[in-house]
């Protein structure tokens, strides 16, 4: 039987569950079990556990045939559970290292009490983190090895009532001996005669945390943070993020509390009040929490009535608010009259902030002739078969938007699709397309009245998105570098950015799309907000499942490729460090090195504009410059290999299950400077993509030398593929229009990787085929 049985729930938590876990598994105590509850999660998290437990046989995987929420979960890990204490450690939270040693080692010098209250911080989505309010009264009640009860010691009520700053022991938790004298015959929620238990309630945690320690005969305190609880923000996943009405169970929770503290015959008078003043300023912080983040407008009065009963129903002798805006509320709220309430905090912080935001967002409005324009079409109703695209900042057709629009032509042919250009690139704009120009009175027409929005970053300008609109957000990529939230942790990159603005531009999607899973889990973590992940594959990788032996050769032949020659697609990437495009290889020694029957086609980043080098190299025939060909799919059609460095490009090309040889000159000063999510460079399988070379004569040898199409850069490429190729198989833009233009539930099932059949590599030289093993 272990010490410790580490129950998880997990439901949409596809984004921090690994980090989690790893936190628990790599604890230096190893006497534990881990019971992960998959609570019918439509993501991946059921795929992480099973990952997981195959890896590491304490993790007990457990799946739930329907959603029934947190408690329901916690309670089937509990019911499954064979440790000495009940640990209950939510999906998105992480362990602190040495946590379980810690928790042991206080438990056995405690004389194992029934609870065990630790310490613990807070992670905002600023990632600051913040240290809870009860560590004087943890430090002091910790100071030798007694142990007590709420009676002795009525501030244990005063901290955060969760069950995961505490362990249960199992027997205490369930009834069973030593366990059950004080329980009460039902204190709603969380406690009953026959022990504790969650039920679907909402809030049964608050209930079942405080309940404890009421009805404990032995409760002891560990002066140490062991689990850092991350705070989501409204609308990210969790229970408590998501606005609505069923956070008026609170208020029932705590009646049932202070009933349950005044019932206890056998404490004192003047202790029941303490134990109740205790509860008074823990439900004080916690109300007016969920008035202001929590609770929809239309649910306010009802909530503020009757908090207004119980904050003055219960409210100790001599209590004196605390200073500040919490006091403030909380005098409000006392009144109990809503149209009171909203009369006293009219004028104070809370309000005019929401005040002030609402102003900016109409003066941001009506900002210039145009705005005021975009501000009157809003006014207009939305047309249900209106779909605006934009990508890579309004460049132009492409990328994974314009794949969806060709597909919408063919499966919704009702819908109208608009693209938003650039003035300067409206060139490029294929024949027959509708467009409008950024900024144009079309374009704030469109921008307001369209059904959909589809891009692969964001529109320009102040966007007001209505509730009748759907947002698709693509991306453009597969993360290697950090992205979003992460990167305010890289000033060299960070700096000038507005990451609330970034939070806002998050919160306006519906939908976003994921390539594989690894991009599902760093998309829901640094952009979190509310909106669905679409496993579906990235729509603009199709074209190499759909591609045939012709369209590789028209590829090449449009790009003017002898016949015979082997071509490589050189991209490499933007560096931040880096004012101006500088090719990061001697692409003139490189072509010598090479040598004839190779050709280097080469598309600088489209962050850059023109380069003189590049030009003259073109100029002189040593390279192809490929910078401002339309379609990067197509150039990969045309290709033999990959060379690339860093850039997102490596994972759409192993699609096609073709070469991929990475130089990697500056990988230490990217890595610093950018932070990266796997060392590119490890070799282990699933992170290498191929060959790595350092230099010019690294990168011919890769090529002159066999080794770019050898078995061992096979094996890497294959291993690579299934990890970050996983949910592209040729349907992705038909799973998104019929998911999200034609309403369809779920999505087409993927074609299992090895019955995909990617665009076939173009001939072998006769160089190459010398060289390919026989058959």
């Amino acid at each position: 039987m272990p010490r410790f049985s580490l129950i998880v729930p997990v439901h949409r938590a596809q984004g921090f569950l690994r980090s989690c876990l790893e936190s628990v598994l790599a604890q230096s105590y190893g006497d534990f079990e881990v019971i992960a509850v998959d609570d019918a999660s439509p993501d991946a998290c059921g795929a992480i556990i099973g990952e997981f437990a195959a890896a590491d046989t304490r993790l007990v995987p457990v799946r739930l045939e329907r959603t029934g929420g947190t408690g329901p979960a916690r309670d089937a890990g509990a019911a499954m559970a064979g440790g000495d204490y009940l640990f209950f450690l939510d999906a998105d939270d992480l362990l602190r290292p040495g946590a379980l040693a810690a928790i042991d080692a206080r438990l056995g010098r405690t004389g194992d009490p029934d609870v065990l209250l630790f310490g613990h911080q807070r992670l905002t989505v600023w990632d600051n983190l913040q240290n809870d309010d009860f560590g004087d009264f943890l430090a002091e009640a910790a100071a030798g090895d007694e142990v007590f009860t709420a009676a002795d010691r009525p501030q244990c009520l005063g901290g955060r009532a969760a069950v995961w700053n505490r362990v249960f022991r199992r027997e205490f938790w369930n009834g069973g001996p030593d366990g059950g004298g004080a329980r009460p015959g039902d204190a709603g929620p969380g406690g009953t005669a026959a022990g504790f238990r969650f039920g679907d309630a909402p809030y049964a945690d608050l209930a079942a945390a405080d309940t404890a320690l009421l009805t404990a005969e032995r409760v002891a305190c560990l002066d140490r943070v062991c689990v850092t609880w991350r705070k989501r923000r409204p609308g990210s996943g969790n229970v408590d993020s998501v606005r609505g009405p069923h956070h008026l169970a609170v208020l029932d929770r705590y009646e049932a509390l202070f009933e349950l503290a005044g019932a206890a015959s056998a404490v004192p008078e003047k202790t029941r009040k303490a134990q109740q003043a205790a509860l008074y300023g823990q439900m004080a912080a916690l109300l007016m929490t969920v008035c202001e983040d929590r609770l929809n407008p239309d649910a306010r009065p009802e909530f503020v009535r009757r908090a207004g009963r119980l904050l003055t129903g219960h409210r100790p002798a001599g209590w004196t608010e605390p200073e500040g805006r919490e006091g403030r509320w909380l005098r409000a709220a006392g009144t109990g009259s809503y149209g009171r309430f909203r009369a006293l905090l009219g004028s104070q912080d809370w309000r005019r902030g929401l005040a002030k935001k609402a102003r900016a967002r109409r003066h941001a409005l009506a900002r210039g002739a145009f705005q005021r324009y975009y501000q009157l079409r809003l006014r207009r109703p939305v047309d249900p078969h209106l779909v605006l695209y934009a990508a890579y900042w309004n460049r132009g057709v492409s990328c994974n938007p314009a794949a969806v629009y060709y597909k919408a032509r063919e499966y919704a042919p009702q819908l109208h699709g608009v693209w938003v250009v650039n003035k300067k690139d409206r060139e490029r704009v294929p024949a027959g397309v509708d467009h409008v120009v950024v900024n144009s009175r079309r374009y704030w027409d469109v921008l307001a009245r369209a059904k959909y929005l589809v891009n692969n970053a964001n529109f320009t300008g102040n966007v007001a998105k209505r509730p009748e609109q759907v947002y698709l957000q693509t991306h453009h990529g597969t993360p290697l570098k950090h992205m979003g939230m992460d990167l305010r942790a890289r000033p060299a990159v960070g700096k000038g950015m507005s990451f609330a603005r970034l939070l806002g531009h998050a919160d306006q999607w519906d939908y976003s799309l994921a390539a594989n899973q690894h991009s599902a889990e760093v998309w829901e973590r640094v952009y979190p907000s509310g909106y669905q992940t679409l496993p579906s594959g990235y729509p603009r990788n199709d074209v190499f499942y759909t591609a045939g032996p012709d369209e590789v050769r028209r590829a090449r032949e449009r790009l003017g490729l002898p016949a015979g020659t082997t071509a490589i697609l050189y991209a490499p990437t933007h560096r931040d460090y880096q004012r101006e495009f500088v090719l990061p290889l001697d692409l003139e020694r490189l072509a010598r090195r090479l040598g004839p029957g190779y050709t280097l086609l080469v598309r600088a980043h489209y962050f850059y504009g023109d380069n003189p080098v590049l030009e003259a190299l073109h100029a002189a025939g040593t390279v192809k410059d490929v910078s401002k060909h339309p379609s990067v799919e197509e150039l990969a059609l045309a290709s033999d290999a990959l060379l690339c460095d860093f850039s997102s490009l490596m994972f759409d090309y192993a699609n096609l299950d073709r070469p991929i040889v990475v130089h990697a000159a500056d990988w230490e000063a990217y890595r610093a400077a950018r932070g990266v999510y796997f060392d590119l460079l490890s070799g282990r399988p699933g992170e290498t993509p191929g060959v790595i070379a350092h230099d010019e004569a690294g990168v011919a040898e890769a090529f002159t030398g066999g080794a770019w199409h050898g078995p061992e850069a096979a094996e890497l490429r294959t291993a690579f593929r299934a990890r970050f190729c996983s949910y592209d198989d040729g349907l992705a833009a038909e799973r998104v229009v019929r998911r999200v233009f034609l309403g369809e539930p779920g999505l087409l099932p993927y074609r299992p990787l090895t019955d995909r059949r990617p665009a076939p590599a173009p001939a072998p030289s006769p160089e190459q085929a010398a060289a390919l093993p026989s058959a």
